[in-house]
């Protein structure tokens, strides 16, 4: 891992590079991308069962495309006892973490005698992807049905992969209670979800992580339907002094190094010789770790130790905009609440990220890439929409009818004009 001490005095112009460094798979995908979706869009489920054969050699017909209600059940019953309470678990917390959300529609009357609101209406249809390559993961499908579910949208597609559905994964669908699973991976699966192939129906909005062919066919497709964001490496930043301990602190660094090469650890902390702890102890975990390929790769090219004072945390962490950043703190709201830019945020040291990706409630859905700037994490906002009303009588369009021909005069549209003028007696 690079290190960056504050009392150096080039740290500035140093974490500046660091954090512009681009982390996106250098693979080029986008030509193939733009292929498979006008194959999908001109010939339907022949181009999708096509390319499941060619990408991953997937011997998939119209006949088995879906995966039936009871192969859900049977691969369900197959999760272990333990697991499948834990998806309850994870799945009662998160709807009512979203549930919350909800908000409020409105109808007033102004002071012109305008009746004006908004209200508030769930999403048609939505299509999940769940990935199926690294691993199985069942809190993908909880993290982006659930919030569908309780928002009350009707129809939730789910796509995934051909192959070996995990028992976990139709575990985790079923108490999202999602019954339409097809077994297609990959850009013509969000080709199909977005145009539609066959018996896979297009639906309103595609939500879920996927490889690079994955966003950049939903970068494609935005427009015709709507999506959740480009989803880039994953990445944590830990605020930590010397208070806590280097294992933990260890362990929830590599809890996201773990995920992809291009993902990123950053520890920030006033304390060199705590740091050093950190490390030493990053390193003996990896010895044990599974996953340890991928983490040392992301550490190297990736992670890094901030040296700096711990006031100067906020800052730093507002800069680098991270999709996760814990303050493992005695008094963590001192600082965090300085902290705008973030997807997620961890207070206390017994707040580790992980729990953030199954069971707080809280979705881990999350912007990365920076874009916590300008974008939130995964939400029943994401799954309803908000239309405007507006009531006029005689005398409420008294008072609107005058300044709308002006300004549509103004702007040369003499329909938009007269549309008001003619109420008004004028036309």
């Amino acid at each position: 891992m690079r290190r960056f001490r504050f009392s150096d005095p080039g740290f500035e112009a140093a974490f500046a590079a660091f954090v512009d460094e681009r982390r996106e798979t250098p693979e080029e995908v986008d030509s193939l991308v733009r292929d498979i979706l006008l194959a999908v869009r001109a010939e339907g489920l022949d181009a999708v069962l096509r390319f499941g054969r060619q990408f991953d050699r997937a011997n998939v017909s119209a006949e088995n495309i879906r995966v039936t209600l009871e192969e859900i059940e049977e691969g369900a019953a197959q999760c272990s006892p333990e697991v499948r309470e834990a998806i309850a678990f994870a799945a009662q917390r998160i709807r009512t973490y979203h549930e919350r959300q909800r908000p409020a529609d409105q109808w007033f009357k102004d002071e012109a005698g305008v009746e004006l609101g908004w209200r508030w209406t769930p999403l048609e249809a939505v299509g999940i992807y769940v990935p199926g390559g690294r691993a199985a993961y069942p809190s993908t499908v909880l993290m982006n049905a659930v919030p569908a579910a309780a928002a009350g949208v009707e129809r939730i597609a789910m796509v995934t992969p051909p192959g070996r559905l995990q028992p976990a994964v139709l575990a985790a669908a079923k108490a999202a209670g999602i019954t339409e699973i097809w077994r297609v991976g990959g850009a013509q699966a969000v080709a199909a979800l977005a145009y539609g192939a066959g018996p896979i129906l297009p639906v309103d909005k595609i939500v879920g992580p996927g490889n690079a062919f994955v966003t950049a066919a939903k970068r494609r497709v935005y427009g015709t339907v709507g999506i959740d964001a480009l989803a880039g490496p994953s990445e944590i930043v830990v605020v930590s002094d010397a208070g806590s301990r280097a294992d933990w602190i260890a362990a929830d660094l590599l809890s996201q190094a773990e995920h992809d090469p291009a993902a990123q650890s950053i520890l920030i902390t006033d304390d060199e010789a705590f740091a050093d702890a950190v490390v030493a102890q990053i390193e003996e975990q990896l010895k044990s770790l599974e996953t340890h390929e991928d983490a040392r790769v992301s550490l190297k090219n990736h992670g890094a130790v901030i040296i700096a004072p711990l006031e100067e945390s906020p800052r730093l962490v507002n800069l680098i905009a991270p999709e996760h950043v814990e303050f493992a703190l005695d008094e963590p709201e001192r600082l965090a609440d300085r902290v705008r830019h973030a997807g997620a945020i961890f207070l206390g040291r017994h707040a580790p990220e992980a729990i953030g990706d199954y069971v707080a409630g809280s979705n881990h859905v999350l912007p990365t890439s920076r874009a916590a700037r300008f974008s939130s994490g995964l939400s029943l906002y994401d799954f309803i929409k908000r239309t405007s009303i507006v009531k006029c009588d005689e005398a409420a369009f008294a008072i609107l009818g005058p300044p709308t021909v002006a300004l549509a005069d103004a702007e040369g549209l003499p329909a938009h004009a007269r549309s008001a003028a003619i109420r008004l007696g004028q036309g």
